[in-house]
């Protein structure tokens, strides 16, 4: 490949990429439907043009801005190979802390709508997150009679309650306790006391 044909590609993601990172703040500030082409594009310092290009609609550049940042959120969450994986209580508080999962909780808000663009791949997303989750359940943590899909359900609702209350007021909301909480409700797993 010549020079120039690599210098076209590098120029089409570094494209890409910033198209990504401006509707993900948007999104995360003023909601999917608030947020046009336009400000996406003045945001980003790209033309407009260039958004159906890359992504064919809003929903498709939507669908590429929750997978990256939920890429980029159970990477963060995943410990390098050979590490131990962190306490799943731990990451949970990790995971309401990054800044960028601002952006679930305003999306949420929309996908509750029946008739919300949103909806269904929110319900992927959704999916995503629990098979995260259940992924991360050590064996024999879950409580007597508990099956992991309702733990996982349990867990990552639990999650979303808190997360969205702690973005609301989050001077009321110490995570902190919040944890301890659930590691009193939680029985022993293997590893830990």
């Amino acid at each position: 490949m010549d020079r120039m044909a690599t210098r076209r590609i590098e120029r089409t993601q570094e494209s890409r990429r910033l198209l990504v990172a401006a509707a993900a703040e948007l999104f995360a500030e003023k909601g999917y439907r608030q947020t046009s082409f336009i400000d996406i594009a003045e945001r980003a310092g790209i033309s407009r043009g260039s958004i159906p290009w890359h992504f064919g609609n809003k929903l498709g550049l939507l669908e590429a801005v929750v997978d990256d940042r939920l890429q980029a959120v159970l990477t963060g969450l995943t410990p390098p190979a050979g590490e131990r994986p962190a306490d799943p209580l731990d990451q949970v508080m990790d995971f309401i802390r990054l800044p960028g999962t601002r952006l679930f909780i305003t999306l949420l808000a929309e996908a509750v709508e029946v008739d919300s663009p949103i909806r269904e791949h929110y319900a992927r997303l959704h999916a995503a997150l629990r098979q995260g989750v259940r992924a991360r359940i050590p064996a024999g943590a879950l409580p007597q009679g508990t099956t992991p899909e309702a733990f996982t359900i349990l867990m990552v609702g639990a999650v979303i309650g808190v997360h969205a209350q702690w973005r609301v007021a989050p001077e009321a909301v110490d995570l902190e306790a919040v944890r301890a909480a659930l590691r009193a409700l939680l029985p022993p797993g293997p590893g830990r006391p």
